[in-house]
């Protein structure tokens, strides 16, 4: 008999409901307390007086207008400097953009026609996975010729073939460096963590001051965007090594830099890659938004078209930008999961470079396609077919027919729901949250993180906006619980067999590559401006992660325990509210910490389409070139996303510790 059969059972003692809810308890207590007794608070209490606004954007706009004016060593300004350094970016987007849009006259080169680049484009799908992402390319690329987009697209190409690599290359230089450098990483991880919390238009602003405005400012904006996700996942990948490969490398008589080029970076291909599909996104992402700064393209067109209210060319132009992001995407992912592939010794030439082989027959059939028809080099612009009268007559239709139950949808949610729960937000005195997180950091993660949460709140009260960011935080608020309401159920629903686990995973990575300017086309078209479309907006834009998190959880939870609760007689219902449920619960709260990150980008895009909230006041300092006001409203924006994803992370991570899951 083993020993672990002749051991007394522990009998554990079950946790008491009332003690289970006594620390949530006194974690909300003060809240409530003050929230109860506001109206009997001094004043200071409740609002943070106009006296005590520390001056964030002065100093800011100071530290600003010093680099902006000041000469380094009587030599030049760091204005001088930047703008030098950013005028080499325009000989790359310049030779990119002469191979596809407007050539080179001066030595009598025409730009690559139209056919070829698809054609191209499908070869490529082809040799990284198959036949059907190769058509998938194709007709993608051929849309944006056929549809009058070619111009363009291709300029907003040029910009992304420009951008990623830069930013993929410095990204990869600081992700080494972290792995490296123990004390640069411990500088540069935090500042990782707010970049990648500020919203796109603060990148916008220094761009500005620092760049200019134009074409050229946008595409530096794309690459600082785009340097964050590549760093991050550099340092992941190779810390993820595994200490035998490194000591195998070292036992074969590596250097250290032969270790790091031999052994680590190739062991950690498969996360560089997946960086290098992140920073194409968010190049594409980005250089849609750059268009507010000059940059040109199909941004620029699409902002045009919303500005105007032509609802059926925005929608086509978005199109466009939907189906460059989905191509762009999945061929990123299918580079990044390709295995060597390799050949017998004796094929013939054909079998060795079946791909170089079609490479050469569509670069030459285009070509002279191109000089037997002009139509093969550009479309021309008198046949370009166009979906925009179907879609104005779509918009009018829904206007005419559906006008009374969308205004009575949009009066209600309105006056029962929107207007009811911002004064709730907006009588919260800034002492109850305060009180609220740092009892909750306490709870968590003991002092540390109580104080570091409490010092995120205090920055957002003392930096002047505290009223703007209670508009926001009750957006957010509303959008995240619709989310949860509706993507919980797609989540558990989805989570029941493979097949529909990728129906929905196939339909969260399509809705994933869009970028988040997009969303804002539908919303205008049902509830025009206003709180209710900024809110449907960032409603459709944030489910994405509760839905896929909780697929991830459910399906991830350990195959024994669900054997035992089956061998315990549960049933399906059983199984899923007592045990798939609450061991997915800390990923399911990962989801909806990620879901709060991409509601508060998304509620500053949607300022676009007129709210009140902290990101009209970004629009503002856009307006203006205020580059203090916009850097510190980034930052209380920011900390925002902080605080929700330091309380959650911590809890999760509790939680995950407690269930031996971590």
């Amino acid at each position: 008999m083993s020993a672990a059969a002749l051991s007394r059972p522990v009998e554990v003692e079950p946790r008491k409901p009332l003690a289970t809810l006594t620390k949530p308890l006194l974690v909300v207590l003060p809240f409530v307390v003050l929230l109860l007794v506001a109206s009997r608070l001094p004043g200071w209490a409740v609002q943070v007086p106009k006296g005590w606004t520390i001056p964030f954007v002065d100093w800011a706009n100071t530290l600003i207008g010093h680099l902006r004016d000041d000469a380094i060593f009587g030599l030049f300004s760091f204005r001088d400097l930047t703008r030098g350094v950013a005028e080499l970016i325009t000989w790359p987007l310049a030779f990119v953009e002469g191979i596809f849009v407007s050539g080179f006259p001066k030595i009598g080169v025409a730009a690559l026609p139209w056919v070829m680049i698809s054609g191209l484009a499908g070869v490529l799908g082809c040799y990284l996975r198959d036949w059907r992402l190769g058509a998938l390319a194709a007709i993608c690329v051929a849309y944006m010729a056929i549809f009058g987009k070619w111009e363009l697209s291709m300029i907003t190409l040029s910009v992304v073939l420009v951008a990623a690599p830069i930013a993929g290359l410095i990204g990869f230089g600081i992700g080494i460096l972290a792995v490296k450098k123990q004390w640069f990483e411990a500088l540069i991880v935090p500042l990782l963590n707010v970049l990648q919390s500020l919203p796109h238009f603060s990148y916008l602003i220094p761009i500005a001051v620092f760049i200019g405005v134009g074409h050229k400012a946008g595409a530096i904006a794309t690459v600082i965007f785009a340097i964050p996700p590549m760093a991050r996942l550099t340092i992941l990948g190779l810390k993820g090594v595994a200490e035998e490969v490194r000591e195998a490398g070292k036992m074969a008589g590596c250097t250290r830099f032969q270790t790091l080029w031999l052994v680590e970076i190739p062991s950690a291909r498969q996360s560089l890659l997946v960086g290098v599909n992140q920073v194409i996104m968010q190049c594409l992402a980005m250089v849609v938004i750059a268009s507010f700064v000059g940059a040109r393209g199909l941004g620029h067109d699409l902002l045009f078209r919303l500005q105007a209210l032509k609802i059926g060319q925005a929608l086509e132009s978005g199109v466009a930008i939907v189906l460059m992001a989905i191509t762009l995407d999945q061929l990123s992912r299918a580079a990044a999961y390709k295995q060597p592939s390799h050949v017998a010794p004796d094929a013939t030439f054909l079998q060795r470079f079946p791909f170089l082989s079609a490479t050469a027959l569509v670069v030459v059939g285009s070509l002279v396609l191109a000089q037997l028809t002009p139509y093969a080099q550009a479309w021309p612009s008198n046949l370009a077919l166009s979906t925009a009268p179907f879609w104005d007559a779509l918009v009018d239709w829904v206007t005419v027919t559906l006008y009374d139950p969308l205004q009575y949808l949009r009066n209600a949610m309105l006056l029962y729901v929107l207007i009811p729960v911002r004064d709730l937000f907006q009588s919260i005195p800034w002492t109850a949250m305060v009180a609220l997180v740092a009892a909750a950091g306490w709870s968590l993660g003991g002092l540390r993180l109580a104080l570091v949460v409490a010092g995120f709140v205090l920055f957002i009260a003392f930096a002047g906006y505290w009223e703007r960011s209670l508009i926001t935080a009750y957006m957010v608020t509303v959008a995240v619980l619709i989310c949860i309401l509706i993507g919980l159920p797609i989540g558990i629903w989805a989570s029941h067999s493979e097949r529909r686990t990728g129906i929905v995973k196939l339909l969260c990575d399509t809705f994933q590559t869009f970028p988040s300017f997009i969303y804002l086309i539908p919303v205008i078209m049902l509830f025009k401006v206003g709180d209710v479309a900024a809110i449907s907006a960032i409603i459709i834009y944030a489910m994405i992660p509760i839905v896929r998190y909780t697929i991830f959880g459910l399906r991830n939870v350990p195959e024994d325990i669900v054997e035992a609760g089956i061998t315990s007689g549960c049933t399906r219902r059983q199984l899923l509210w007592n045990i798939r449920m609450p061991l997915a619960f800390p990923e399911i709260m990962l989801g909806i910490n990620q879901t709060i990150m991409f509601a508060l980008f998304m509620v500053i895009i949607a300022a676009f389409i007129g709210t009140k909230d902290i990101g009209q006041e970004i629009f503002r300092a856009l307006t203006f070139n205020d580059a203090g006001k916009g850097l510190v409203l980034g930052l209380c924006v920011a900390f925002m996303g902080l605080t929700a994803d330091q309380l959650i992370t911590a809890w999760a991570a509790r939680r995950k510790s407690r269930l031996g899951l971590a």
